[in-house]
């Protein structure tokens, strides 16, 4: 048998390469063709950063809770409930929500939604890195974009929720300014708005309305849910 060595190469392909044979000879093991992958460490960099920064959290808790006084009010009296009874500050959002559309809207359909777009969504080919919404049929997404916005300002406005009208008109005229800008655009800001694919403006639309609705229900509602000014008693 002659001393020529035998490699053996293989192939994630099963279609392209069904088989995968080796040849080892008494002279030497088998040799196997591979590529060197990026490897990323993981442990204990990573691990350590995440020790830091609860460390972090813990000492900034510690510290305000030692100088501030938690917002706690009296005993609960099953008797006598508070006006304006407030959700926790994650709920107000839903709750300041409540104000404006029906109990079956705000509090089923809406959260509803919310909870199916989680589920469903890990099953599509989301592509964090996607290009630029107006970077390709600009016309035709321009006018899909329009009818939309005027879409969702109507419906805003027939169930009289004003103060979700102003964070949309914000983000619509952004998403305008996105329109009109390119890669190559001389400002850098007209260049990171063009670059921004459909999937963050609807995150930055709804986390807007999200801290307007919260603040709102958080500051500027008294007994009844009445709209109170924050330095009024």
């Amino acid at each position: 048998m002659s001393t020529k060595d035998f490699v053996a190469g293989m192939d994630s392909n099963a279609r392209k390469a069904p088989r995968r044979v080796a040849f080892i000879t008494r002279r030497v093991s088998a040799q196997v063709k591979a590529v060197e992958e990026e490897t990323v460490q993981t442990f204990p960099e990573v691990l350590f950063r995440t020790v830091v920064a609860i460390e972090v959290m813990a000492i900034g808790l510690v510290t305000m809770a030692l100088l501030f006084n938690a917002p706690l009010e009296g005993i609960a009296d099953p008797s006598h409930t508070p006006n304006p009874a407030k959700a926790p500050w994650y709920f107000l959002g839903l709750q300041e929500m409540l104000h404006y559309f029906p109990p079956v809207v705000a509090g089923v359909l809406v959260p509803g939604l919310v909870v199916m777009a989680l589920i469903v969504i890990p099953y599509f080919n989301i592509n964090i890195e996607a290009e630029g919404l107006f970077l390709k049929n600009r016309e035709k997404r321009l006018r899909i974009f329009y009818i939309a916005a005027v879409l969702l300002l109507l419906f805003l406005l027939l169930f009289h929720v004003y103060v979700a009208v102003v964070p949309t008109l914000i983000v619509a005229a952004f998403m305008v300014v996105a329109a009109q800008s390119s890669p190559q655009s001389p400002s850098s800001f007209r260049r990171y708005l063009s670059s921004k694919p459909l999937s963050y403006w609807i995150m930055t639309w709804f986390l807007f309305e999200l801290v307007v609705l919260t603040a709102i229900g958080t500051f500027f509602r008294g007994p009844g849910w009445s709209w109170v000014w924050p330095w009024r008693s």
